[in-house]
């Protein structure tokens, strides 16, 4: 039974890297998306979106993966602990999201030829904001890949600096369009742009969700103004 256990538990830790290889890849994809929209160039958004069909191999082949070793623990009457099955089961949940942010990155790319024109006269608080979620998702990553429940912290406020970045540009796009100085279209597309942003975010801090309550047991919740913790798991240090 011991060896069956270690056994799980090997497997298990394989998943936690291939985890934070695969957050590694949706980063740097990302990344390649912004830097698409930013250079307008077409061929850069193509190699965005075959990445994707990486990451989604991916992704399918971590659920089976997950899946798969909780049938074979159920089989073998392995006694995993508490702690080792939600880690099985936080991957899962990382892994869904991670795949959401690759989704949305590949939105962003898909309008590449839409905004090419624009591509050297994007709105310098766009350009923070989009930087701001890259940082976010690499600090995300991090706190997964170091078991980090602080810099997971760090991400769940982060999002308010997203959605404070997304109220100023959209002021400062229907100011320029008061001022005919920016084409409804334009505005419409980076309130596109914008939404997606938060909605990476968002992401994120879904992620961040899951590694607090993993590695401290405290379940936190969104107000309008802070994430506050509402509860933890009652149970001893060990896991039992």
């Amino acid at each position: 039974m011991a060896t069956a256990t270690e056994g799980l538990v090997k497997r298990t830790d394989r998943l936690r890297a291939d985890l934070v290889d695969q957050g590694r890849r949706v980063q740097a994809m990302l990344e390649a998306a912004f830097d698409a929209l930013f250079s307008g160039s077409d061929e850069a958004a193509r190699a965005v979106l075959k990445q994707d069909d990486v990451i989604d191999t991916a992704d399918v082949a971590m659920e089976q993966a997950c899946v798969q070793l909780l049938v074979d623990a159920t089989r073998a009457g392995a006694e995993l602990e508490p702690m080792h099955l939600r880690t099985v089961l936080t991957i899962v949940k990382v892994n869904n999201e991670l795949e959401r942010i690759a989704d949305a990155a590949v939105d962003v790319a898909e309008m590449v030829p839409l905004l090419k024109a624009a591509a050297g006269n994007f709105p310098p608080t766009f350009r923070v904001m989009a930087n701001s979620v890259v940082g976010i998702l690499r600090d995300a990553n991090t706190s997964i890949q170091n078991s980090n429940p602080q810099l997971a912290k760090v991400v769940l406020q982060s999002q308010h600096a997203v959605a404070a970045f997304k109220s100023a540009l959209l002021r400062d796009a229907e100011e320029q369009i008061a001022k005919g100085r920016m084409s409804v279209d334009m505005a419409f597309r980076l309130h596109e742009l914008a939404s997606q942003c938060e909605l990476m975010a968002d992401h994120c801090t879904n992620i961040a969700e899951q590694l607090i309550y993993l590695t401290t047991g405290a379940i936190v919740r969104h107000t309008e103004t802070s994430w506050v913790e509402v509860g933890s798991r009652c149970e001893l240090p060990d896991g039992r």
